[in-house]
């Protein structure tokens, strides 16, 4: 199993970037995938979850009406369309399936937001 985030970067406040989790060695369809953010010393935030067949997404509060999940199961990779975005999401983005009893994690993406 393997998950590899990119698009991460260091952007300004206000703008609009779009995270990718791409999958493999599993079959991608059958899983929901899941989105948190981590900054050093702090514990790891649940950010979003999408169903396996996309079809469902939850959020956190503090990013409801402003992220956007998505996949698409033929190309094996999920996305976070992050849309005006605040110093407070500056952090590392990790996407994570749980198959079975284990939990798959990516080694994340760095999102910097600041003026």
């Amino acid at each position: 199993v393997q998950l590899v985030e990119s698009g991460g970067g260091t952007v300004s406040p206000g703008i609009s970037l779009r995270l990718s989790c791409a999958a493999s060695g599993f079959p991608f369809r059958n899983s929901a995938l899941t989105w948190e953010r981590q900054v050093p010393e702090k514990e790891r935030e649940w950010v979003a979850t999408i169903a396996s067949d996309g079809g469902t997404s939850d959020y956190s509060d503090s990013v409801k009406g402003r992220f956007a999940v998505s996949r698409d199961n033929v190309a094996n990779t999920a996305y976070l369309q992050m849309n005006s975005v605040r110093p407070e999401d500056t952090a590392r983005y990790i996407c994570y399936v749980q198959i079975d009893d284990a939990v798959y994690r990516g080694q994340g993406t760095q999102v910097i937001v600041a003026s």
